[in-house]
């Protein structure tokens, strides 16, 4: 870290001493129609060859000697723009691009914003924007950004129609997913089928498998990084859709031309409109519906500071009568100052506010039970980032974040069952970081970084001590906000890139990891009971350490974009439990818990076809994930519920016309790993099944094909979607009975979710 930071120094002292010969070109690149920052956008001196791209905020900043140059400034799917301009002094120009017209012929594309993939040391990692995936069809017809993140290699969804996804082996809880920086905990609506990431809210995406850069911190498998819109700064539009089972709407447009906007955005099921016009008294009065709302606000208080608003709420119900209910939702929210030093130091400072929590109420005649569980975050950022020149950018910051965890609790009113209500946890997770992107020469270029991480768990709290069988043999009482325990490390992270020619280049990285929190979960997919459970005394924080080799190639003027990806991960001290473990409001679950280690390899290809009517890609993984606890398996290694030997994935759009698009998806993987019974024994005149290894069967092969067809118009579009066109019965679940004719004998039976589901969605805008 000492070396680091007199790297940083050095540079300033560089920068300083050669500032007479060098000038900065800086500022912010918008869209030409609503005024929102671009992300990604290409900044290039053709004669110099030299670039930078904007940030996550849109700004830029370029150090060159002086003199006169063409400047072009390139995105996909906007028109470039070139400037003439005399570079004698240090320039703040911003750039607003104009959206390219649709063109339906293929184009050669020369643009290097193309070569990004080839150019950039990052590697593991894919950016989306929701816009441009309108027309992948997704069960229900309602677009999904988590859907089609599972349409990625190193990418698997949980389960049929899940939004929830694993990345290279790892669990579900492992991935981060970030909505404008705030943490998102429970992705899911409608038990998975839906998820809380409203498309319609959703500037960018991007999704980094293990190998973030050093500003992330605190999960083993991947970064989910979405921004949400800023809202048009030049006029108010509206736009919407109206789906089978839910509605959305946004409206958006300036506060103050140019200076101040704003964005919201809404969502709801109806299934409740129609059960309440069932003849069924019982189902008039159940519940069934989710919403979710998406608000954000910005101002340029100067030419040097521009302040943001946002927030995020949304909430599941589901309810049977006056008799039961559970209802679960997740809220976020952001406020974001960035400020401009000088042409060259950027800061983005954040405070943010996440909760998520459930409640289930059960009544039984006077009776009324409460329970709930929930998980409340406040966080602090600061993340600078210096662009020192060409070749050299600098970033660095810090956050902390203060977590209350509830575990759980049962509230009963007029009611025979006792209260329970286990203590709060309490913790503090801070980070410090700093990474530096170089490009050393014209062929190599490398980003190096350091995640220095810590998390302290504080009192109050009562910490047990177990022996071998999980009985308590001692209990240590803290009060006040004393520290228990405190867990830290040095978390390195480093990718290189060596062009081999204009078109090709080989990449390699290697990230570490921790996480000190822990989902316990009786389920291999996210569910509104799951607990998030901080690292203890008794439970280790999870580290993973994963190495990766790429080789990247473009053809046909970029138009073809494919990459090879190999990957090795290690995970340490990985959390699973016991046979038969009770986890939910248990005040001491950690005896149910066992330790362990885990490891993930495997091969990711990606064919991706950028231009021209026909446009889409293959992506396919070969990979193997086995699991080695001493208490599980008699100490043998097992497959992990997230080994998925072979996953294959084909999007394909085309355009053909200016007002139709077909879309089509075919999907192919090796089932699960689950654990089945062996055999049988009878006890006491009952069938009593007999279990042996973990996860040594496998579900049947999963394979499914999607259509869609898309009419678009100038105000309304029409989107047909049909869900597993050839009506294949895949297997969800199987189960065991006993033969109707013959008791003695146990029968599998499958049990399958979905055949043919056609959906249809209209969309307007004006």
């Amino acid at each position: 870290m000492r070396i680091t930071v007199i790297t940083f120094f050095i540079f300033l002292i560089v920068n300083i001493a050669s500032a007479n010969e060098r000038f900065t070109l800086s500022g912010f690149i918008r869209d030409a129609s609503t005024g929102e920052e671009l992300i990604g956008t290409t900044v290039y001196i053709k004669d110099l060859k030299a670039g930078t791209s904007t940030n996550v905020y849109g700004f830029y900043s370029l150090t060159v000697p002086g003199g006169n140059y063409t400047v072009r400034y390139s995105t996909i799917g906007y028109e470039k723009q070139e400037i003439e301009l005399p570079l004698n002094e240090n320039i703040k120009r911003d750039i607003e691009l104009a959206v390219s017209p649709l063109i339906l012929e293929p184009v050669i594309v020369t643009e290097e914003v193309a070569d990004e993939n080839i150019t950039k040391p990052e590697m593991s990692s894919f950016n989306l924007q929701p816009v441009k995936l309108k027309t992948v069809p997704i069960i229900f017809g309602e677009q999904d950004i988590l859907k089609t993140i599972q349409l990625m290699p190193g990418v698997r969804e949980v389960g049929e129609g899940q939004s929830g996804f694993t990345v290279r082996g790892g669990s579900p809880d492992q991935n981060l997913l970030l909505l404008d920086e705030a943490i998102v905990y429970n992705a899911s609506h409608l038990l998975g089928f839906f998820s809380v990431f409203n498309s319609d809210a959703i500037k960018n995406v991007n999704l980094m498998k293990g190998s973030a850069s050093a500003r992330y911190g605190g999960r083993l498998s991947s970064v989910l990084d979405m921004k949400m819109k800023e809202g048009n700064s030049k006029k108010f539009s509206a736009s919407g859709g109206i789906g089978l089972i839910s509605s959305r709407l946004t409206f958006q447009g300036p506060i103050i031309k140019d200076k101040s906007s704003f964005i919201v955005s809404g969502r709801r099921t109806y299934v409740d409109f129609f059960l309440r016009r069932s003849k069924s008294e019982s189902i008039r009065k159940s519940k069934l519906y989710f919403y979710d709302l998406n608000l954000k606000s910005n101002y340029k208080v100067s030419g040097n500071d521009r302040i943001f608003l946002s927030a995020y709420t949304g909430r599941d119900v589901l309810g049977f009568k006056d008799e039961f209910g559970i209802d679960w939702g997740n809220i976020t929210g952001t406020f974001r100052w960035n400020h401009l030093f000088n042409d060259k130091l950027f800061l983005n400072s954040s405070l943010i506010y996440s909760k998520y929590d459930y409640n289930i109420s059960i009544t039984n005649g006077d009776e009324l039970i409460d329970i709930g569980s929930s998980i409340k975050d406040i966080n602090l950022k600061e993340d600078f980032q210096f662009f020192h020149n060409s070749t050299n950018t600098f970033n660095f910051g810090l956050n902390a974040i203060y977590h209350t965890f509830l575990p759980g609790e049962i509230m009963a009113d007029g009611s025979s069952i006792n209260e329970l209500r286990i203590k709060n946890k309490y913790a503090l997770e801070s980070a410090l970081y700093y990474s530096h992107e170089v490009k050393a020469s014209d062929l190599l270029s490398f980003n190096y970084g350091l995640h220095l991480s810590s998390f302290s768990v504080l009192g109050p709290g009562d910490v047990f001590t177990f022996d071998e069988d999980g009985d308590v043999t001692d209990v240590e009482t803290y009060t006040g906000k004393k520290l228990i325990k405190f867990f830290g490390g040095i978390e390195p992270r480093f990718s290189v890139n060596y062009l081999l020619d204009v078109s090709s280049s080989v990449k390699a990285s290697y990230a570490r990891n921790k996480q000190y929190m822990h989902l316990l979960s009786a389920s291999s997919s996210s569910t509104p009971f799951d607990i998030w459970h901080p690292s203890t005394k008794n439970v280790k924080p999870g580290v993973a350490d994963q190495i990766a080799l790429g080789y990247f190639r473009n053809f046909d003027s970029n138009n073809y974009e494919t990459s090879l990806e190999v990957y090795y991960k290690n995970m340490r001290d990985q959390v699973d439990y016991k046979n038969g473990a009770d986890i939910y409001l248990n005040e001491q679950v950690e005896a149910e818990m066992v330790f362990g280690k885990a490891w993930s390899y495997g091969a990711e290809l990606l064919v991706k076809k950028n231009y021209g009517k026909l446009t889409g890609w293959l992506g396919y993984t070969l990979s193997r994930t086995r699991k080695k606890f001493p208490d599980i398996n008699d100490g043998n290694s097992f497959p992990s519920r997230q080994d998925r030997t072979h996953d294959l994935s084909l999007v394909a759009n085309y355009k053909h016309s200016k007002s139709w698009t077909f879309s089509a998806n075919w999907i192919y993987y090796t089932g699960n790993a689950v654990t089945f019974p062996s055999g049988k024994y009878y006890y006491d005149e009952q069938i009593i099944n007999m279990y042996t290894e973990r996860n040594s069967y496998r579900m049947p092969a999963y394979h499914r094909l999607d259509l869609g067809a898309t009419w678009s118009g100038e105000m309304f579009s029409w989107n047909f979607s049909l869900y597993n066109a050839y009506g294949r019965k895949n297997a969800y679940a199987i189960m065991f009975r006993k033969n109707e004719d013959d008791p003695t004998v146990t029968e599998a039976v499958r049990v399958s979710l979905f055949s043919f589901f056609p959906s249809i969605t209209m969309n307007f805008r004006w």
